[in-house]
């Protein structure tokens, strides 16, 4: 059933991190947006530090598809890479062992924690493709082949590098191959790594190997989003040299600019003021966070802060996010208890206060969230309305105010998605009875013989996927189709 929120909307403003500013949100194709967030390497268990970009990005996607988009989401697999050869290597296995045991872990985790992808490509199922893309490169004069059989790109042929990093001076730009003699300038980047000894490799035009690490992200967002798109996503750590290597071989090969509309980036998260990373050994596995908080509080706390920002891990403010979390629990429950009443015929003038009061923490949660997807302050604006639900509506029992209450809930949650069972089951019976509401006001129209009333009564909710049956005797069935 489709959602109406019961307020004016603001318009939609994103930080584009290629400008640094603050962009009023127009996706290329109108109702639809394509984002490609940037997904694991499999070498080793997905952790709290992946799970905060994941989060991010899914209840931005959520957000967006409240607002009425169609989002699709890609969010690509990388399969290959140094570090899945090196873990092989020292662990006496093949590489795509590795890659596999990783792969179901990362995938129990985001399916754990409610978050929905689209499409994840994985790198060496579109080696095919990355050929080709070089090969766009090589014959643009973009890139170089070497004797050894690598391929690089040649960044002083793309004149807009350092753009999205704010990386201006040629010294900052050293890539990681920069001691390899053949590339021309160090702050050339491979494209395609050639074949060593113990290396699984595929068959190219210029000599066996592999693709590099940047090639593939290009890849696999054009071939499923297209020559340009709207979002791309992933954490700052990303900005240079990934996504800076991305933008310029992907613009330079498809002769497109923009080739991403919105570049987004998430904060670190920290363990007493550490990045988070497998390199310091600081990691929580992700698996292990969610037995022992539940993916529900994690989702919670992960959008406690805004995107952006730094997030630091301290078991305490978990437990103090539980007992919010519980709070936003009981609240629903009570309003959703006291909704399942006869709605009053009218309102004195004390509920209309609290409507209106309830409004505005709906118009303060839509503003948040419009603005650059603040959670941290649409999720201030929903602990409001807890408090309205526990004091006004608890003491009043007033059926259309907890009404009113549960339909911010739902779009709260529709974006968190902390709530579970508990707010779907709120959820179905608030639409079950505005439902019986409108088959009841047709009925009252067909009486008066207003059918053209009557029959657009019938024919929108037949679009909602809702079918009505009218029964002998005047009596109207309705089910979902």
């Amino acid at each position: 059933m489709s959602f109406s929120p019961l307020v004016e909307l603001p318009e939609i403003k994103v930080f584009n991190t290629l400008g640094r500013r603050l962009e009023r949100f127009e996706p290329l194709m109108r109702g639809v947006v394509r984002m490609y967030v940037c997904g694991p390497t499999v070498y080793d268990y997905t952790h709290l530090g992946h799970a905060r970009t994941y989060v991010a990005f899914d209840a931005i996607k959520r957000y967006l598809e409240l607002r009425g988009f169609t989002v699709i989401h890609v969010q690509n697999i990388t399969d290959i890479d140094d570090k899945i050869i090196r873990r092989a290597r020292e662990e006496g296995r093949d590489w795509r062992e590795i890659v596999e045991e990783y792969s179901r872990d990362y995938f129990e985790a985001i399916e754990s924690l409610g978050i929905r992808i689209d499409v994840s490509p994985r790198v060496t199922h579109h080696i095919k493709e990355i050929i080709e893309f070089i090969e766009i490169l090589i014959e643009k004069g973009y890139a170089y082949t070497t004797p050894s059989g690598s391929v690089y790109f040649s960044v002083d042929k793309y004149p807009d590098y350092g753009r999205l990093s704010g990386r201006v001076n040629k010294e900052e730009w050293r890539q990681e191959e920069e001691f390899i003699k053949e590339k021309k300038k160090p702050y050339d980047f491979a494209l395609w790594k050639a074949w060593k000894p113990g290396e699984p490799y595929w068959e190219a035009p210029w000599g066996k190997g592999r693709p590099g690490w940047h090639i593939e992200c290009s890849v696999m967002a054009t071939k499923y989003l297209g020559s340009s798109f709207d979002i791309h996503g992933g954490g700052q750590d990303l900005i240079f040299p990934h996504h800076e290597n991305e933008r310029a071989q992907s613009e330079a090969a498809l002769g497109v600019s923009p080739w991403v509309r919105y570049w987004m980036h998430t904060g670190y998260l920290t363990i007493g003021g550490e990045k988070m990373s497998k390199s310091l050994g600081n990691i929580i596995p992700l698996r292990e966070a969610l037995k022992k908080w539940g993916p529900r509080l994690l989702r919670l706390w992960l959008l406690s802060a805004h995107y952006r920002s730094q997030l630091d891990f301290r078991e305490d403010i978990l437990e103090q996010y539980r007992a919010m979390l519980r709070r936003i629990e009981g609240a629903v429950s009570l309003a959703a208890r006291i909704a399942s009443g006869t709605p009053e015929a009218r309102l004195g003038s004390r509920e209309e206060e609290v409507a209106r009061r309830i409004l505005a923490v709906h118009r303060e949660f839509h503003e948040a969230m419009s603005n650059d997807f603040n959670t941290p302050k649409a999720l201030s604006a929903v602990m409001g309305l807890v408090k309205i639900v526990n004091t006004e509506i608890a003491e009043t029992e007033n059926v259309t105010l907890a009404r009113l209450a549960l339909r911010l809930f739902t779009e709260f949650d529709k974006v968190f998605g902390v709530l579970g069972e508990q707010a779907r089951e709120a959820r179905r019976g608030i639409e079950e009875d505005l439902i019986d509401l409108l088959v009841e006001v047709r009925s009252e129209l067909r009486k008066r013989k207003l059918y053209d009333l009557a029959d657009y009564i019938r024919d929108k909710l037949r679009s909602l996927g809702i079918l009505l049956s009218d029964q002998p005797g005047g009596k109207t069935l309705w089910r979902y189709i």
